[in-house]
């Protein structure tokens, strides 16, 4: 089954957009920000928090940049207005680190500043193990300046990342995940196993710290995992959260959620899913075959 998994996401650039459109419904709010909000208040209403992603990333142009500034800055007002518990999540690509670092910094800094204006806050993500050190650097740069209301992201299956946890400043908002970009062996582990051992190894790490984490996996091996440390450190509630795409396992997040644990939802919106869907069918094999499945009437529950 993962052989032909892995056969069907490399495939995908074949498969015609309105069949990846249908299945993008399901983990996309939607190509406006008003599709996304509508989004975050069934969210909110049912109990969970949420962070919002603008699609994009790696500009070629500072322009680009400049125009996911502005719709980044439009989500927040929003998210003021309807009084929506949301933040912002961002990747520093689309926001100009390919092109010159120091325009990049100027514009997560307008970002971060608005938001802490508004008492919001800003995530941001990791990219690929070329931007590692640049976004890091970013972090650490932006926090000696005195911007609390930022956060950044380690990959556990980085061989770096215990490192980066151990190096982080004092009082560091930090998500934790898996890792999604195909890296090669001397800079990332490649099974399983390992990875989620070096998850738990730095989930560990980042609680004894006293950082405020972002559990997020939908690897309930990791989940149970991550719920032993809390009990184990009798970790308060408001030192973490755990963290889920829309759209995957929500049976897995209704279960988190009932158990008494708070829980931020991924919600990803804009004109550029086409990019994104195929993008995360080929990173995760087995979300690919399980979408073709369901366009076939083969999901689960189904013969």
């Amino acid at each position: 089954m993962a052989v032909l998994n892995y056969l069907i996401s490399r495939s995908l650039p074949l498969v015609p957009r309105p069949v990846v459109k249908a299945f993008s419904r399901r983990y996309i709010a939607g190509d406006s920000l008003e599709d996304a909000v509508r989004v975050l208040r069934e969210l909110n209403g049912a109990g969970y928090m949420a962070t919002l992603d603008v699609l994009g990333e790696a500009v070629d142009r500072h322009a680009m940049a400049e125009s996911a500034v502005k719709e980044y800055l439009r989500a927040l007002r929003l998210i003021r207005d309807e009084r929506l518990d949301s933040n912002i999540s961002i990747k520093l690509t689309q926001l100009g680190l390919k092109l010159d670092i120091d325009f990049c910094l100027e514009n997560v800094r307008a970002l971060v500043r608005t938001a802490g204006e508004q008492g919001n806050f800003v995530r941001m993500d990791m990219e690929d193990s070329s931007c590692t050190t640049d976004t890091l650097d970013l972090y650490e740069r932006l926090r000696r300046e005195g911007l609390d209301n930022i956060g950044v992201v380690l990959q556990a299956c980085l061989r770096r990342s215990l490192k980066d946890a151990r190096a982080l400043p004092e009082r560091s908002n930090v998500r934790l995940c898996k890792g999604i970009y195909l890296e090669p062996r001397a800079i990332a582990y490649r099974q399983r196993g390992v990875v989620n051992k070096n998850y738990v190894r730095i989930l560990g790490e980042l609680m004894d710290r006293g950082f405020y984490v972002g559990i997020a996996t939908h690897d309930e091996d990791l989940v149970w995992e991550a719920m032993r440390l809390i009990d184990q450190k009798h970790l308060p509630r408001d030192r973490y959260e755990f963290q889920m795409l829309l759209g995957v396992d929500e049976e897995l997040r209704g279960l988190i959620r009932r158990a008494g644990h708070r829980l931020r939802v991924y919600v990803p919106y804009g004109p550029h899913w086409y990019a994104y869907s195929l993008r995360r069918l080929k990173e995760n094999p087995s979300i690919a075959g399980y979408v073709v499945a369901n366009l076939f009437g083969r999901g689960p529950g189904t013969s």
